[in-house]
């Protein structure tokens, strides 16, 4: 089971993040439960539903496909968040193995999680329309400026690999 629930979003204007109270279980054990910037990993999320992801914390804005998931409501992914590896293993099954960071990238590796990517691509779907629907009417400018047309694409993109799955 893959459960995400995203809620609350709110827009801080002075530091152009999107912040949200974050909860994620998976087979029933709670992995995050707490206020977080969402913005931020949030294109990277949605591509760990279409491929393979390693994150790398301390890279270029530019390389948005290596943030974090989600991290610190302060909305810097230097400061604390939190990084899945996801491994596709086939096409109905991703692992999401939880990783602490460290820059000269010698991860340790924690929980490793067997995901169904119709549950996940499904939620995720839902997230990436909800945050559009969100940022819409907003003076919204993120400081990887082209979060809003990444996450579109990457929505469309996730429409179509859950279409030529079912």
């Amino acid at each position: 089971m893959f459960d995400m629930q995203v809620s609350r979003l709110s827009f801080d204007p002075d530091l152009q993040i999107v912040q949200a109270d974050v909860k994620l279980e998976i087979d029933g054990q709670s992995v995050i439960e707490e206020p977080l910037c969402v913005d931020v990993g949030l294109p990277a999320l949605l591509l760990g539903g279409l491929e393979d992801m390693s994150p790398y914390r301390w890279a270029e804005a530019g390389q948005w496909q290596r943030m974090p998931f989600f991290v610190c409501g302060c909305g810097d992914p230097e400061c604390r968040g939190f990084s899945f590896r996801v491994t596709h293993v086939d096409a109905e099954w991703a692992e999401w193995t939880l990783v602490e960071e460290a820059e000269d990238r010698s991860n340790r590796e924690y929980e490793t999680y067997v995901v169904s990517l119709d549950e996940c691509r499904r939620q995720l779907i839902e997230l990436g329309e909800r945050f559009l629907q969100f940022v819409e009417p907003l003076d919204y400018r993120p400081y990887f400026a082209d979060t809003v047309p990444v996450v579109r694409q990457l929505v469309e993109w996730l429409k179509l690999a859950q279409a030529g799955n079912e």
